[in-house]
């Protein structure tokens, strides 16, 4: 039986990604527009598997080498394989976690199934990115912002409309954080007819995405400063030795506050 919080009628970003990355927590709403965003653009699984793929390494970096303790994962989606948590305690078993989401399906299955680890912690905070102050107020009751934290941000900020409020949310968190602190942000970028088209398509269904161009993906990362190799298409960045990605219509990056 589906909670009736979960609005099946309607599709959700978290479910349509779900199902591009084949995944069974989807409904035919989610389905049906996960297939015309795939004919748009076919690459889009690929962007899919792409982002998944920069979080894991990206968490995997800072939770190692860097030596962070402490993440803000902004916009969870559905649990996958290597889920934020899961990579970070890897590493560091004492790492806490807070993801963010305001999907109910991501909080029934966070709820269950966004276990920490013993010497851990995990935490859900059940917010809209569009309410930073919110996201930092109930995130504090496990974080310490005294201490450097990890904000990542996959996919989430083409929600906001107004890419000046994008950067505005990304300022806001940023400020909350000290010295030592980390930005990884991937989202998708209209550099193709294709991405254009798959964008028109979101729109079309009444779930608009809004794609930036690779310079403001740039932009979220001013002030900061980038880790190598800066700003690139997601595939290229810190590819597995021996591979030859390609790039795609989507990008990222990681970035320390100074």
């Amino acid at each position: 039986m589906t909670d009736p919080s979960i609005d099946v009628s309607r599709p959700s970003s978290a479910r349509v990604w779900n199902y591009l990355l084949k995944g069974k927590d989807n409904f035919a709403v989610d389905r049906e527009l996960g297939e015309a965003l795939r004919v748009a653009n076919p690459g889009i699984a690929a962007v899919a598997r792409s982002q998944r793929r920069f979080l894991i390494e990206a968490v995997t970096l800072l939770a190692g080498a860097v030596g962070i303790r402490q993440f803000l994962d902004i916009g969870t989606g559905l649990p996958t394989a290597d889920n934020t948590h899961e990579v970070a305690q890897r590493v560091a078993p004492e790492s806490k976690i807070v993801y963010v989401d305001n999907d109910p399906l991501v909080l029934v299955h966070a709820r269950a199934l966004l276990t920490s680890s013993p010497e851990g912690e995990t935490a859900y905070v059940d917010s809209n990115v569009e309410d930073p102050e919110r996201i930092l107020s109930e995130a504090s009751r496990t974080l310490d912002f005294s201490k450097p934290v990890a904000l990542t941000m996959i996919g989430i900020l083409g929600n906001v409309a107004d890419y000046a409020e994008a950067r505005s949310i990304v300022e806001r968190l940023l400020a909350a954080v000290p010295s030592g602190s980390y930005l990884a942000v991937s989202d998708g970028t209209n550099t193709s007819a294709q991405s254009v088209e798959s964008q028109r398509v979101a729109k079309q269904s009444g779930h608009p995405y809004n794609l930036r161009t690779p310079e403001e993906i740039g932009g979220y990362f001013q002030g900061l400063e980038l880790l190598e190799p800066g700003v690139v298409s997601t595939p290229l960045w810190r590819p597995q030795p021996g591979t030859e990605p390609e790039a795609l219509d989507v990008y990222c990056a990681v970035g320390r506050k100074p």
